[in-house]
């Protein structure tokens, strides 16, 4: 019986196991993107990057980086729209979601919002 039993408890295990994989994903979003803007005041000047890791998980985290030092480090997901269009959004964070789509530039490849705003490029 104990056998039987021993034998039952491998079968669930394998049968398990195959039941969770998650599909590969390939999608050409995933990497790294970023964007960096020069804030110029009359005291100092401002660096700031923003930072995108896309993962296949459709998840990622958000960085912005001032000067060097992390100043917000957030989660965010993302799914593909039908329209081939992107939706990034940021729970926690006093966000509004972004929806962006691929744009070819000059040697880059761009994710620009809806409103023509460029939001990141890939590294």
């Amino acid at each position: 019986m104990k056998k039987l039993f021993s034998f039952l408890a491998i079968i669930a295990i394998i049968f398990a196991s195959n039941c969770s994989r998650i599909p590969e994903n390939n999608d050409p979003v995933i990497g790294i993107w970023s964007r960096v803007e020069v804030e110029a005041t009359n005291a100092a000047k401002l660096t700031v990057r923003h930072e995108w890791i896309f993962n296949d998980a459709y998840l990622g985290r958000f960085h912005r980086i001032e000067n060097g030092s992390i100043k917000i480090k957030s989660d965010f997901k993302w799914s593909l729209n039908s329209d081939d269009t992107y939706t990034i959004s940021y729970p926690g964070l006093d966000r509004a979601d972004d929806i962006v789509s691929f744009k070819n530039s000059d040697e880059k490849l761009l994710l620009e919002r809806v409103d023509g705003f460029m939001l990141a490029s890939r590294e």
